[in-house]
Order: C-alpha cells, then structure tokens, then sequence
C-alpha cells in the first residue's frame, strides 16, 4: 500500500476513536476475545425519521482470515 495513503489511513482511525470511543473500545474488546466460525454478526442502521435497516453474518472461515489479515496490516502499520 502507498505509503502516504497508509498514514492517511491511520490518521482517520484515530479520529474515528476519537469520535467514537465507546464504539472502538467495543470493537477492540470483541476483536480480542476472538471471532468463532459460526459467531453471527449484526449491525443496525437508524437514519432519522425512517425505519431501521438490519443486515447480518454468520461468520465463516474465509471472514476470519481476511479479519486476520486487516489485523496483521494494521499492527505493522502502528508506531
């Protein structure tokens, strides 16, 4: 990755837990008790004045490995 993009990128992280440090420390606990194959994830979105919208997954192996490797990306890119 270009290495000025990955800066950029790291940048509107932090801003993100930042903004939203609830939700990141929520994230980073769930993320390191592990994500079991067959785990199902669900996520809501509530736009005001209209009826929420639910999408969900239940977790499979190939999910796994890719959320390993955005974790493996993201620690070589910490300082």
């Amino acid at each position: 990755m270009n290495p000025a993009a990955m800066i950029k990128l790291m940048g509107a992280k932090k801003n993100f837990e930042r903004n939203h440090p609830k939700f990141a420390a929520f994230l980073k606990k769930t993320l390191e008790r592990g994500i079991e194959e067959g785990s199902v994830v669900e996520i809501t979105v509530t736009r005001p004045g209209e009826t929420p919208v639910r999408a969900n997954i239940r977790v499979q192996k190939s999910d796994l490995e890719l959320l390993c490797g955005l974790k493996e990306l993201s620690e070589r890119t910490e300082p």
